[in-house]
This record gives structure tokens, sequence and C-alpha cells, in this order.
């Protein structure tokens, strides 16, 4: 006997939209909806009970990066541990090497907000930042694309290597100059007014 699907909680409905989001990251929106439910076993293995398998933390990432949702129950007790998992996977991804998106000074800021009555505001602020810039991402790559070719050395060396470009090497085509207009085309002034130009 199945149980009744659940109603998806705020925290579960905002991670689906910051995944619709990333389409433009080509993460398929669809698969944001596909939840896999995990359970943690006390030898630290994950049993994805969606799919019927043992899965790794490093299959858990797999999942994220797709655009699915994870959650995570202690198979023990049935307690909710999946933001504990989707921090270790965080700590994982910055032992092997990858770049940190939280820096040190911004993970004590976050720390100093627990507790504080301004941490509800705070994390749906950090939210909304998240799901805004997801939206907008692809005209930032664009404006940052536009910037490196402003970048200060790209000029400096176009304006170092244009003396010794040959001429015909300038493809930008100059603005057409107008003719002068010809004198038989002129109407003559009319008496008392001096001719135009």
């Amino acid at each position: 006997m199945h149980a009744a699907p659940r109603t998806p909680s705020n925290s579960v409905r905002v991670h689906v939209d910051i995944h619709k989001a990333c389409g433009a990251w080509g993460v398929a929106a669809a698969a944001a909806d596909h939840m896999h439910k995990l359970k943690k076993y006390p030898n630290r293995r994950l049993y994805d009970t969606t799919a019927s398998r043992y899965v790794t933390m490093e299959d858990a990432r797999d999942l994220i990066v797709r655009g699915e949702s994870i959650e995570v129950t202690d198979a023990k007790d049935g307690s909710d541990i999946t933001r504990s998992v989707l921090l270790q996977i965080l700590a994982e991804q910055e032992a092997e090497g990858h770049q940190p998106i939280l820096t040190n000074r911004a993970i004590e800021q976050i720390i100093r907000f627990y507790g504080d009555r301004m941490g509800g505001v705070v994390s749906r602020y950090i939210e909304q930042s998240i799901v805004s810039f997801l939206d907008h991402q692809e005209q930032f790559r664009s404006n940052l694309r536009a910037l490196s070719e402003m970048n200060p050395l790209n000029l400096m060396r176009q304006a170092f290597e244009a003396p010794f470009r040959p001429r015909g090497a300038d493809t930008r085509k100059p603005a057409p100059e107008e003719p002068p207009p010809d004198i038989d085309d002129m109407e003559p002034p009319e008496s008392g007014k001096p001719p135009p130009g």
C-alpha cells in the first residue's frame, strides 16, 4: 500500500524553484520535480528507495547536479537528515579541490545569524538571491564576456598591435560619406534670401 503523496514544504518548493531556474545551465527543469528518497544506514551506506539500489555520496551529488532533489532519512529512527547530508556533500566538494562558493567570512557571518531574530530574513534573502541569480545568470554570463573583452590588458594589446597590422587587415568599413550636392540639382534661391549652406 502506498502512502499519500506529501505536500512539499517551503524549503523543498524553493529547492525545486532553484533547479527550475537552472535550465539555462542545461539542467532539465522537469527532473527537479523528481524527489529521490534515500535512507542512511548506521554503516554510512545510502539506499535510494526510489531506484531500489545502494548509492554513494558521489551518486547523491550527481542526482543534485542533474537537477533532481534528495530527501535523506536515518534508517534507524526515521529522522530527516537531508541537511547534514547536503552539507557533507558541500564539504566533500571543497575537499576534492573545487572552488568554495562560500568564503570563511561568509560562513562566519551566517553562523552569527543563528539564534538571531534576523536569521529567518537572512535565510529567505539568500534563497531569493540564488533564485534571482539563476534567473538572470545568462545575462550575467553575457555581461562577464563583454567585460573580459574590455579587459584593460586586451585593450592595451589591441592598441599596441594596431600600428603593426597591414592597412587592409581592418575589416571594419568606414561610414559612407555623402557625396556633395550636384549644383544642377539645386534650386535657385528666392529673391532676398541667401543661398543655403
